[in-house]
This record gives C-alpha cells, sequence and structure tokens, in this order.
C-alpha cells in the first residue's frame, strides 16, 4: 500500500489556500463545481496528507526559519500560494512586496530540492504589459508595469528549471476579500457601481484553480503554465453580469475608463493580459468553466454561506 502524497502549502489562509485544503482533502469548496475534474480523476480518499501553513505559522521571509520547517516536514510537493498581493501598496512598500514574492519563493525552490519535493509557485498576469494585443501564451515575453508584476517576475526567474510555475489572473473566491463581494453587497442593497472596462483580462475561480493544482501536484510537470477560466471579460462586464443573476437592470453597472478612477491607483495596470490557456488543455487537461459560470457559482454559494 502507497502512502499518501504529502503536501505542504504556504498561504493556506488565503483564498485560494482554503479552497485548496478543502479541494485535496476530497471536499468541494464553497463555489466550487463538484463535477469539475481537469485530469478526469476524484481526490481519493487519503490520497494526500496535507499541512497548511498560514503566515501565523511561518514567515516565510525568514530563510533559516523556511529551510527548517520544509526538512522537518520533507513533503513530496510544496504549492505556494503565499504572495504579497496589494498592487498599489507595492509601489511603496517595494521590499516587502519583494521578500515575499522573489526572495521566499527562492529559498522555497532551494528547500524543496533540499528534500526532493517538487515546487509549485503561483504567479500573476501581470508580468506582462499588455501591449501584445491578443492572449499571452507562456513563451511571451515579459515586461511588468508595477512593483508587483515585476517582484513575481524575479520569483519566476529565482525558481529551479524544474519547478512549477502557474500563473493566474483575477482570482476570486468565496471565502477571500475580492471584488465580486463589493459587486454583490450593492447589488443587494441597491445601490449602483462604476468599473473600468479598458483592463481586459481573464478571471480565475478559486475552487476551480485549486481543483486545477491538485492535478499539477499529481504530475508535476516542470516549466510555465497559464491556468484561468475560459473567456476573457472586462470588471465592468463581470459586475453587469452579477448585477443581472442578482435582480438588478441595465442601470447597476457603469463602464468607466481607467483615467476616470478618483484617485487614480498608484500602480500601473496592463490593458489587456488575458492568458491563453491552450498549453493546459493540449496537455490533456480540461478547460476550466467559463466565468460565467464561476460567478453564478461563486453568488449562490456566498448567498448560502452569508
Amino acid at each position: 500500500m502507497t502512502r499518501p502524497t504529502r503536501i505542504l502549502v504556504t498561504g493556506a489562509g488565503g483564498q485560494v489556500g482554503v479552497d485548496l485544503l478543502d479541494t485535496l482533502r476530497g471536499v468541494t469548496p464553497p463555489g466550487g463545481d463538484l463535477t469539475f475534474q481537469p485530469d478526469e480523476k476524484p481526490v481519493g480518499d487519503d490520497e494526500f496528507e496535507v499541512l497548511g501553513l498560514t503566515r501565523h505559522d511561518l514567515d516565510i521571509t525568514h530563510r533559516d526559519q523556511t529551510m527548517h520547517a520544509v526538512r522537518s516536514v520533507r513533503p513530496d510537493v510544496i504549492i505556494h500560494l503565499a504572495a504579497y498581493t496589494q498592487v498599489d501598496r507595492a509601489e511603496v512598500q517595494r521590499e516587502e512586496c519583494y521578500a515575499v514574492n522573489a526572495s521566499a519563493t527562492e529559498t522555497l525552490s532551494l528547500a524543496a530540492h533540499d528534500v526532493d519535493a517538487h515546487l509549485i509557485a503561483l504567479s500573476t498576469d501581470y508580468v506582462f504589459d499588455g501591449m501584445k494585443g491578443a492572449p499571452y501564451i507562456e513563451d511571451d515575453e515579459t515586461d511588468p508595469l508595477n512593483v508587483y508584476g515585476a517582484s513575481k517576475r524575479a520569483g519566476e526567474l529565482l525558481c529551479a528549471h524544474d519547478d512549477t510555475i502557474v500563473r493566474t489572473s483575477w482570482v476570486m473566491g468565496v471565502r477571500g476579500k475580492n471584488v465580486l463581494h463589493v459587486i454583490s453587497d450593492r447589488a443587494s442593497s441597491g445601490e449602483t457601481v462604476r468599473f473600468v472596462n479598458d483592463q481586459t483580462g481573464t478571471a480565475t475561480f478559486a475552487s476551480d484553480l485549486a481543483r486545477a493544482l491538485v492535478s499539477m501536484a499529481r504530475q508535476r510537470p516542470s516549466g510555465i503554465w497559464h491556468i484561468a477560466n475560459a473567456g476573457t471579460t472586462t470588471w465592468f462586464d463581470i459586475a453587469a453580469y452579477a448585477g443581472s443573476l442578482l435582480g438588478r437592470g441595465d442601470e447597476f453597472a457603469t463602464p468607466i475608463a481607467t483615467s476616470d478612477l478618483s484617485p487614480a491607483p498608484l500602480a500601473r495596470r496592463p490593458t489587456r493580459s488575458d492568458l491563453s490557456t491552450e498549453k493546459w488543455v493540449d496537455a490533456g487537461f480540461t478547460q476550466l468553466p467559463d466565468w460565467r459560470d464561476g460567478v453564478a457559482r461563486f453568488l449562490s454559494d456566498r448567498v448560502r454561506t452569508s
């Protein structure tokens, strides 16, 4: 009888982390789709032995502590979700951002190889400048516009060649702090919203990403992979669609330009950073569901869990 695959998860308290812990234990998280099995293999009983670490459990910016923790656990796979994600604040907290997104990622890569484990590290669409005019593939040149994107790209470059880097974008989970909760609250309270329609990207729902990460933990491919829900969208499109599901009319969401935002955001965002998931599909995995399906599941489970 083979032993369970031992998985260490950093950032276990984040919106992807909590969904991933559920998924690795065979539980469908809020907002999840029980039928979505990208590798056509449900999570088995006792398939995984999971240790989830939050930032309160381990300061990943402390190299010695991190190396010791990994050596003590001796995981088969490390799924590195912990990140500095405050995009605008990063512009004035550059050192703190790089310490988490770059230096700590290097430490975890070194620690993984020290115990013969496989590292899966989460990255972002913000490594791109948005000037391509078409969905980005994994081999496209990177040129981050902001400190956050630059720090995540630095983290990618500090990984070993056989590590797995998963780029994703616009992540939303039922148990996380994100824009879709704000949209839902305002729709329910009779308010209106204004969202930009000149930033195009791909939305990713935490429950679907978590299930995809399970597939990556099983197969452990090297290199860079793009994973996001199907379909290109804007924040205005997401707000308008959510409003329609919640019974609001066309007056609920108003499209605006990024230049209309007040106060203006500190960090520049790419105007088009949608991710192509063709590599993922070509490798035999099932495409993540359409973003509209993700919004519907999110809103349905949000109501039930609120």
